[in-house]
């Protein structure tokens, strides 16, 4: 082991026998929450106290010496190449999912206690010497690869127009059947899978720098063409078909009986889509509202899923793209949100809806 087994937390009592309380020998430390006394601690204050020597008058327990407490390896809060060694050591044994970093903070807690809870440690989230000691027994040195991964070049949640020069390059090469958009999601995933898969590189669903130097020494650089086709807006709803709250200002028109969603301004439709909303027990609310905030690529936290281009309107329930919705149409529902599957279009009406717009969701 590279660092020095660090940190001894213990703290050490001198016995005290009859009437008068013998002196503390501590560092830091004092019995029942009392300050380290100032007095005398040589050998002519102990006779005057009449403290036993050499362990005399200890009563129960005589000669028992407390067992010393287990020294901490690595705890909360540490930086080191060496907790990078302790992440490593982890992923080998998947217990430790993201790369590693050398900051013990809460991902290596939680890695930490899911292996003292494996091995029948007792779990703290702290790697003492015995959960050290286990730990290295079981796995390999690390190599520097394992301790130092590459940095993916593209990776999920990006949003560049580099991202839409890979789209084009991979539909180029007729793995990816959709209109470049930016952003890189469960889509773009598939399409980078599928030229791993057929290029025998390893399928990780992310581009490093290897598998991206592959792809454009395959493809031609794209056109502007290639990168910003022309987006094909559906057919718009006839206007008299809205609800008359719809006919004023900017207006996301939400028709829960068309299954449609009209983007209207001061009467004139300028877009409509299809839309799913949520299940019976996670209903779509209906009623007035607006747009209170906006966020390209949102991540729900309570469902752990993405929710690209979303446009909050009341509370938790927004807007958005899904790609659930778009490979599997109307054979499923969301938790309550207004889900788009036209991810072309739901990009541009991203870009053209302000925060403070209204919405209308009816039936």
């Amino acid at each position: 082991m590279r660092s020095a087994l660090r940190r001894f937390r213990r703290c050490a009592l001198s016995a005290a026998a009859g009437t008068a309380v013998a002196a503390i020998v501590l560092t830091g430390c004092s019995g029942e929450g009392q300050a380290a006394s100032d007095g005398p601690t040589d050998e002519a204050s102990q006779e005057e106290s009449g403290a036993p020597e050499d362990g005399e008058g200890e009563g129960e327990g005589e000669g028992e010496e407390e067992e010393p407490a287990e020294q901490v390896v690595f705890d909360y809060g540490d930086e080191s190449d060496d907790v990078r060694e302790l992440q490593a050591r982890l992923a080998q044994l998947e217990h430790f999912a993201a790369q590693p970093t050398g900051y013990y903070g809460d991902v290596t807690l939680g890695a930490v206690s899911e292996y003292q809870r494996a091995s029948g440690i007792e779990v703290s989230g702290t790697v003492f010497e015995g959960t050290w000691e286990a730990l290295t027994s079981e796995t390999e040195e690390p190599s520097q690869e394992e301790l130092f991964p590459p940095e993916p070049v593209f990776d999920y949640g990006d949003n560049s127009d580099e991202v839409r020069e890979l789209q084009a390059r991979l539909r180029q090469l007729d793995h990816f059947d959709e209109n470049p958009t930016g952003y890189y999601g469960d889509v773009t995933t598939a399409a980078v899978t599928a030229y791993q898969n057929a290029s025998g590189i390893e399928a990780t669903g992310t581009v490093f720098q290897p598998m991206w130097d592959a792809l454009r020494a395959e493809t031609e650089t794209p056109t502007q063409e290639e990168m910003f086709p022309p987006v094909e807006v559906p057919d718009v709803a006839p206007a008299q078909d809205l609800d008359e709250r719809c006919l004023e200002g900017r207006v996301l028109c939400i028709s829960k009986t068309s299954r449609t969603l009209s983007w209207v301004i001061d009467g004139e439709v300028q877009m409509t889509v299809d839309v799913r909303f949520g299940a019976e027990e996670t209903p779509t609310r209906e009623g007035e509202f607006e747009v209170y905030w906006k966020s390209r690529n949102h991540h729900s936290t309570l469902y752990d899923s993405p929710m690209p281009y979303a446009m909050f309107f009341d509370g938790g329930q927004a807007v958005h793209f899904s790609q659930d919705f778009a490979a599997n149409g109307y054979n499923g529902a969301s938790h309550g949100c207004v889900n788009v599957r036209d991810e072309a279009a739901i990009a541009q009406l991203f870009d053209e809806v302000n925060e403070g717009d209204r919405v209308i969701v009816y039936w």
